[in-house]
């Protein structure tokens, strides 16, 4: 696995992108054909929309339609029969969300059911729950979703707390994926909102230092460092393996991502996804 195989899940359709679904899946498949395919994942969709997926998908060929799917805890049986019965969807993730009244210790339980060729993600709760469900998850197939963001401010978790828990996730031997807020590859203050927003490449400087068992202070060091050349510096340096820790990220545009990895120098020009006037 090369360091960015794979990164980017395609959340077309969550906030703040909105695709109708109707064009999000056909754009899916042109990544899949264009020249930065190697980077691109799962196509992500909430399991309450399956029914207008299985309408926009109804001539693709079996299976060619990679989806993770996002779902409650209290829903993945049904969402799991109703993801079947889809030809087009070939599914290769599940992402869990607990709700409010969810034990973590009733997680590993009501999940024993899945595939095991599934990739199975639980949303660490950002409440006193966190540790207690990355302790349960621990030792499983099972692994960590982290939320880095929304559509509000206060969804968005500090480099502080983002740093306590990767560690926690490392510590407890997890992968994670995350979800919402890496809009771009450094740690940003939105113009338009004035949202602090973490960089999925300093997510990813934070993985491997907590894989190496830095201290929380250090990862979040990582994550408030906004300096390009720093951040694409430390990139060039890491091995594939953080991949291992850090397994994918949401993102609601592909082509955002890819083209600032293209201006940082860490993917060629070739993969490109504007073409660039010139004077």
């Amino acid at each position: 696995m090369s360091i960015f195989d794979r990164l980017l899940d395609d959340a077309a359709v969550f906030p703040p992108g909105n695709l109708p679904l109707a064009e999000a899946v056909p754009a899916h498949g042109r990544h899949e054909h264009a020249p930065y395919a190697g980077v691109v994942g799962a196509f992500v969709l909430a399991a309450r929309d399956l029914d207008a997926l299985a309408a926009c998908t109804a001539s693709l060929p079996p299976g060619s339609l990679p989806l993770s799917m996002t779902v409650p805890l209290a829903g993945v049986g049904a969402a799991l029969a109703r993801a079947a019965a889809i030809p087009a969807v070939r599914l290769v993730g599940l992402e869990v969300a607990l709700g409010g009244g969810d034990a973590a210790s009733a997680v590993v339980g009501a999940l024993s059911g899945v595939p095991d060729d599934l990739e199975v993600y639980v949303e660490l709760p950002r409440d006193a729950r966190r540790d207690a469900v990355a302790a349960v998850l621990s030792g499983t197939r099972l692994r960590a979703k982290l939320r880095t963001g929304g559509v509000r401010a206060e969804l968005y978790p500090d480099e502080a707390e983002l740093a306590e828990t990767i560690a926690s996730v490392t510590r407890n031997g997890l992968s994670f994926k995350a979800t919402a807020g890496l809009h771009h590859a450094l740690r940003n203050t939105d113009p338009d909102t004035g949202f602090e927003q973490h960089g999925f490449l300093n997510v990813l400087l934070a993985a491997d230092a907590a894989h190496r068992e830095a201290s929380v202070d250090e990862i979040a060091g990582l994550l408030a460092q906004r300096d390009p050349a720093v951040v694409a510096s430390g990139i060039q340096e890491l091995g594939p393996g953080v991949r291992q820790t850090f397994r994918s990220f949401g993102t609601c545009s592909v082509a955002d991502p890819v083209d600032e990895l293209v201006d940082l120098g860490l993917l060629p020009e070739s993969h490109r996804t504007r073409t660039q006037e010139t004077a």
